[in-house]
């Protein structure tokens, strides 16, 4: 077997290790501190964290493992742990511009998924308030943030109103929870119904501490209701979150349609992936069973096939899926038979599918590699010495890691 003996080769492989909070390489971050290659194959990777309670060591255990260990030559890795110093987190805050490192609150959120129009009145917010009951419903946790700051609906849609989030004791927000699922809006911050006359930077600033100051906990998907358009809000989260995925919502017809690509062009200029397109008002369907299209037909498979994306559902027109978002509580929930229903719930399946992550490579049985040990090495018990091993070492299991200070 041949051995690897660049560590540049090994730190390239590492380009792929993203910290989920910071959204960049755990490389450009400088958060590798060390590679050291044994005779034997094994790989040592030390990486430093920004805290020492970060949540997200198992996730740089994991993929820093996956990633060396595919590698030809590699027997083992190793994967050890330290923290950034005064120092170094200055340098850190200094290269990513921004006065403070997140302290590991939303990397605990597994998949974040913005939903755009490009255009208002296309049912965007309904149906992100159905995907996300639809996901829970599915046994996932979610939550929301609605970041259409002008045009705030899913309070309402929940039945919170305006009801002012409980802050912890850590000094973070907590969102409030309805149906399964967390949601975070401006809306709890006004008076009910009240006007937000925001210029860029406050829009900013609202957003970052939506995303950095409130203890949004262990999420499997996090959904943002967008604005309409490809303006300030847009580019805030592309900034933000860089490995968020798009979903766009659009109507059967071409204008519709026409608008809904630039919003695709948007993403693609700020580097946010397109996950998919759900077509909403699809057609509308009376008691008597005759099927009307009102708004045309197959523009969203159109766009979909032009972006090169997945159709992800068609949400027919119905009376109940407007009643419910008047009423406070998703369809989805209410009446899950309902032809809006069972497209949603579809929509939500097939997102699920995408999120799931590739199986991890089987690893070999972890072989005993010798390390050099200090003097009297053997543990003591109950005034015996335990046998020890050869003078000078010790032995442990090569992929152990080292327990945080």
């Amino acid at each position: 077997m041949r051995l690897v003996t660049d560590s540049q080769q090994i730190s390239k492989a590492l380009q792929a290790v993203i910290d989920p909070e910071l959204r960049r390489s755990i490389v450009e971050l400088d958060m590798v501190r060390s590679i050291d290659i044994s005779a034997n194959g094994v790989v040592d990777v030390t990486v430093s964290l920004t805290t020492p309670g970060c949540p997200i060591k198992g996730h740089f255990q994991t993929s820093v493992a996956q990633a060396v260990s595919a590698l030809d030559g590699v027997s083992h890795v190793n994967v050890y742990f330290d923290v950034l110093d005064d120092t170094q987190k200055a340098a850190l805050q200094q290269k990513l511009g921004r006065g403070s490192l997140p302290d590991g609150v939303l990397a605990r959120v597994a998949n974040v998924l913005c939903v755009g129009s490009g255009k208002g009145g296309v049912g965007k917010s309904t149906l992100t308030a159905n995907l996300a009951a639809a996901l829970a419903g599915e046994g996932k946790r979610v939550g929301i943030l609605d970041a259409d700051v002008w045009g705030y609906s899913i309070p309402r849609m929940y039945g919170l109103g305006s009801t002012r989030p409980p802050v912890s004791a850590e000094r973070k927000i907590l969102p409030l929870e309805a149906h399964g699922v967390k949601v975070m809006s401006i809306g709890f911050f006004v008076a009910e119904d009240a006007a937000v006359v925001w210029r860029g930077p406050m829009l900013h600033k609202a957003l970052t501490q939506f995303l950095q100051d409130v203890d949004w906990g262990a999420l499997d998907h996090l959904l943002i209701d967008l604005p309409p358009g490809t303006g300030d809000v847009s580019m805030t989260l592309a900034q933000l979150l860089p490995q968020a995925q798009f979903a766009i919502v659009t109507t059967p017809q071409p204008t519709a349609q026409r608008v809904a690509r630039r919003a695709a062009e948007m993403a693609h200029k700020v580097s946010l992936d397109i996950c998919g397109v759900i077509e909403n008002m699809s057609g509308f369907t009376t008691p008597s069973g005759e099927r009307f299209q009102i708004f045309g037909e197959g523009g969203g498979q159109e766009l979909a096939d032009e972006l090169d994306v997945p159709l992800l559902g068609k949400v027919p027109l119905t009376m109940p899926l407007r009643e419910h978002a008047d009423g406070g509580v998703p369809l989805v929930i209410e009446n899950p038979d309902d032809p809006a229903s069972q497209a949603i719930r579809h929509a939500a399946r097939g997102l699920i599918a995408m999120a799931a992550p590739a199986p991890l490579p089987s690893l070999p049985t972890l072989p005993l590699v010798q390390v050099p040990g200090g003097p009297g090495d053997g543990a003591s018990n109950g005034g015996a010495t335990a046998p020890s091993s050869p003078v000078g070492t010790e032995r442990k299991p090569a992929g152990m890691s080292l327990p945080m200070a």
